[in-house]
């Protein structure tokens, strides 16, 4: 789809439909919204009186202009976008009604449209802004998946729409506006990026394949990078990632890449560390076979990872970002570890397999490891972890945990302002003691009870008191249903709280 901002009046457009809004409870509408009504001979305030139109959120009326039914009026549809209520009206408001227009337009085969900036005029909100969430909720809710689909044909055209105009009275706002869709298209093209990988299935993104995917990125971003093979980790003593990827005949690939927005300073700096299991059968703790295909997404963290140095390398924060993704199968080969074994992490810690299914925790602490090696200051880890962290947010939030209020607090913030929740859980002592083990220094399970937080403090043992963020996203990294701007799949979370994030850290 491609993205504009015009001077003009929503009236004179050209094209196959127009979108207006209105907020619940108006009845007479204004603005940019009252001039369409007028033009079309006051029909929207018809089907307002007649009860038709109430304005709430995500609620879509299509009015049929018929073409030249109206002097003057050149559009042949028109959308009216419900807002809700004009107090709950936020940034998020606006990804939400523009991800679902966006589907109605194409559900309606609409190939041109134009749409006023939701929000920017009575709502009251930042035009920019506005204008940004507006063009990533179009790029987000139009996400599809369907590469290897061959015999099936959708009953509408699944490239529209095909142009998409902003439409703004004000030339003095147009440089804003644009910069806002500028800025959008990059935060949603990388979280689009991330949910490619995610979608892939297991027999085409193999390690090998995410390390060239990772390599591209980096060559495009002017960045560098470096892929590590198994005898590279095996030198530098990474016994736990290795462990893992014994019973796989994909060769494990350690992913390093960087981005230096700060070169002068190398200690302004922050590590993102992505799980990159990519496909998870449990190992010798074999998983159940009901839905074990959905493992193909045990990557979810190193594809948010590696997406985001996409977005950060265009858009340029003054600070060095590190990007580290321990990528391998877990594989019940006759290779593999078993529960009972030992290995030694980089950095000597001696570690008790307790369950070969724990194994992303593993791949982390050696990748926390090289990231504390290398100079890390600040770190945060993404992973699809634990299914406790679904039983205890349910699929809202991604579930924060830390062992500094002021970095975890910038994380949280970064993913609200991106409508991507985050929700701080706590690292209490008590749980801890779950993690030790009889015959090594901790084991790699801590029981079922708190499992999302013993499988944290075992990540933190390896952080230490480098400020760290864990983040757990088995919650939010796959919609059960299309929701707002996140489809059914692979939804990118948290690709874009980690963009933002960056930009926070290097304003």
């Amino acid at each position: 789809m491609e993205l504009s901002v015009v001077t003009g009046d929503i009236t004179a457009q050209a094209v196959d439909a127009i979108v207006v809004n209105l907020f619940q409870g108006v009845e007479s509408p204004g603005g940019a919204t009252g001039a369409v009504d007028v033009a079309i001979g006051g029909a929207i305030s018809s089907l307002i009186a007649a009860g038709e139109i109430k304005g709430r959120r995500g609620e879509i009326t299509v009015i049929h202009t018929l073409g030249d039914a109206y002097s003057g009026f050149a559009p042949d549809r028109v959308l009216v976008a419900g807002l809700g209520k004009s107090e709950d009206f936020d940034l998020d408001g606006v990804r939400s009604v523009s991800a679902v227009v966006a589907r109605r337009l194409r559900r309606l085969n609409a190939g041109s449209a134009a749409t006023i900036v939701h929000g920017a005029g009575i709502g009251g909100l930042d035009p920019e802004a506005c204008a940004e969430a507006l063009a990533e909720g179009a790029i987000l809710g139009l996400y599809r998946f369907d590469k290897y689909k061959t015999s099936s044909k959708p009953t509408f055209d699944e490239t529209r729409p095909t142009t998409l105009a902003l439409v703004e009275n004000d030339g003095a706002k147009i440089p804003a506006l644009e910069a806002g869709v500028a800025r959008a298209q990059v935060f949603a093209g990388a979280s689009l990026a991330a949910r490619d990988m995610v979608s892939e299935p297991a027999n085409v993104l193999h390690p090998t394949r995410l390390a060239e995917i990772a390599t591209g990125i980096a060559n495009e971003g002017g960045m560098e990078i470096e892929v590590l093979d198994r005898a590279d980790c095996e030198a530098l003593e990474m016994g736990a990632y290795v462990g893992v990827s014994l019973g796989s005949h994909q060769p494990p690939k350690f992913i390093h890449m960087t981005y230096e927005g700060d070169a002068a300073n190398p200690d302004n700096n922050l590590w993102i560390v992505g799980k990159g299991i990519t496909f998870d059968s449990g190992g010798i703790s074999l998983k159940p076979g009901l839905n074990m295909g959905a493992m193909k997404g045990d990557m979810s963290g190193g594809a948010a990872a590696i997406a985001a140095m996409q977005g950060i390398a265009a858009l340029a924060p003054t600070l060095n970002v590190h990007m580290v993704c321990a990528a391998t199968e877990n594989m019940p080969g006759g290779g593999a570890q078993r529960p009972g074994d030992v290995v030694i992490a980089m950095g000597g810690k001696s570690i008790e397999i307790d369950n070969t299914d724990a194994e992303g925790r593993l791949t982390l602490a050696d990748a926390i490891g090289f990231a504390k090696l290398k100079g890390a200051k600040r770190i945060v880890d993404i992973a699809t972890l634990t299914g406790a962290m679904v039983v205890a947010l349910g699929n809202g939030h991604s579930g924060a945990f830390s062992n500094d209020d002021e970095l975890v607090g910038q994380v949280i913030a970064s993913g609200a302002k991106r409508g991507e929740p985050i929700w701080r859980m706590p690292l209490d002592p008590i749980s801890k003691k779950q993690n030790k083990s009889e015959i090594a220094d901790l084991k790699n399970t801590g029981g079922r009870g708190a499992g999302s937080i013993t499988a944290a403090h075992f990540i933190g043992e390896f952080a230490g008191d480098t400020p760290w963020v864990h983040l757990d996203i088995a919650a939010t990294n796959m919609g059960r249903s299309v929701h707002d701007w996140e489809p059914t799949g692979a939804t990118g979370v948290p690709t874009r709280a980690l963009i933002q994030l960056a930009l926070d850290l290097g304003s």
